[in-house]
């Protein structure tokens, strides 16, 4: 039987999309880390690195679904190379106002524009996708691909910035982050043979993504797993410091991302039978199960393979999430129905990193792992009760691989 995975890169023109987009989201891993250590750097604060760095966060979540709707209306090379001239614009003075001790409301402005305009290449790679392989098997399997390459991107990528940025000068890793963004956003634009032509009047004038049940159960899901992501980030390296093992930190973490990994690479070959919506309220249930037993593990090489374990469910999430918007949304709406869900991540992580350090102050790392149970409790629920607005619409029904 042919690797499927091989079969979707066999697309005509796939390989070089994927290539660039690969280089292009890099960023996406690397600006607010890079950010937080640049300016500890000149300044020795880490909270006002914070504080940027979540000011970029909280506009690209914003941005998002904005900039989505300008793609579907006008074009991914149209919409992309404007985005991509401001977000360096934005780069440029964001760096002489760390360096110079600039005002702060111009370093936390430039932050901000820069975030509202990282390029969208992740949403951007799955659009073309779907409108390259719509109505086939191997459209699951290339969402499911693109959930993998998210995961790789956030392991390499902090890594790479962390080591530019304490190993040379301060600026190389935001400055790197700035380039990669340049190259990958040119290269992937270049691809215009994999580009889905623009829907102009129909997406300009049509309702929002966001206005269709579905989605927004949806962008419940993707709030809900961002949460309990940003929850297992905080919480892992409290629980590291303390058992008296914060150098392994890394490592939980890295195993929570390999667990994610594992676990979509093996989804994205499976031809499922279930409906999308029963597969989404189980893995959802599944989460929750498996990030109970983090409440209880008191050793650090006892609480490696339960992250790991607990992290089999997070792929599967996000990957019937963002198959089921591309089906339950008109194709003038699927850049946007995407970037509502990368928002709804970026929002869950901001809050579930923001309440799990709270809990951590107060009780201790082990108690904030619940944070991260209730919200893929809550996301279960809210499936659960919101299967009749997640049915696939009947002119799916024949897609052996989405709608079985």
């Amino acid at each position: 039987m042919p690797n499927p995975y091989l079969s979707v890169l066999r697309t005509p023109h796939a390989l070089p999309m994927v290539l660039a987009a690969f280089i292009g989201r890099l960023p996406l891993s690397m600006v607010g880390l890079g950010s937080v250590l640049l300016i500890a750097s000149e300044t020795g604060s880490y909270g006002l690195g914070g504080a940027v760095a979540a000011t970029g966060a909280v506009t690209t979540a914003v941005a998002g679904p904005l900039i989505g709707r300008w793609a579907d209306t006008h074009g991914q090379r149209r919409t992309l190379l404007p985005v991509l001239a401001v977000f360096v614009a934005a780069g440029c003075l964001f760096l002489p106002a760390v360096k110079e001790d600039w005002p702060r409301w111009i370093l936390f402005a430039s932050a901000g524009l820069a975030g509202a305009c990282i390029p969208p290449v992740s949403s951007m790679i799955r659009v073309r996708w779907t409108h390259l392989l719509r109505g086939t098997h191997r459209l699951p399997t290339a969402l499911a691909m693109e959930s993998v390459v998210d995961e790789f991107v956030f392991i390499v990528g902090p890594v790479l910035v962390t080591f530019l940025s304490t190993t040379g000068h301060a600026t190389s890793g935001v400055v790197t982050a700035f380039t990669l963004a340049v190259v990958g956003s040119l290269l992937f634009a270049a691809q215009s043979r994999t580009e889905p032509p623009p829907h102009g009047h129909a997406a300009r004038s049509g309702p929002s993504a966001i206005r269709s049940p579905g989605l927004r159960v949806l962008f419940v899901v993707g709030a809900a797993v961002g949460a309990v992501l940003g929850t297992l980030e905080i919480a892992l390296v409290a629980f590291a410091d303390e058992v008296d093992a914060k150098g392994l930190s890394g490592v939980l973490i890295a195993a929570l991302a390999v667990g994610s990994m594992a676990s979509g690479i093996g989804w994205g070959t499976v031809h499922w039978r279930q409906p999308l919506r029963h597969r989404l309220a189980v893995v959802l249930v599944l989460l929750t199960v498996l990030s109970t037993p983090l409440l209880f593990v008191h050793e650090i090489w006892v609480m490696i393979p339960f992250v790991v374990v607990a992290g089999v469910a997070v792929s599967p999430s996000l990957i019937s999430s963002f198959t089921l918007a591309e089906v339950l949304v008109p194709r003038s709406a699927v850049t946007e129905a995407f970037t509502w869900i990368g928002t709804a991540l970026g929002l869950g992580v901001a809050i579930g990193a923001s309440v799990a350090g709270r809990v951590v102050d107060a009780v201790g790392a082990n108690s904030a792992f619940l944070v991260a149970t209730l919200a893929a409790a809550a996301a279960a629920v809210v499936v659960a009760a919101g299967q009749r607005v997640l049915h696939v619409p009947a002119e799916h029904a024949a897609v052996p691989a989405m709608a079985r």
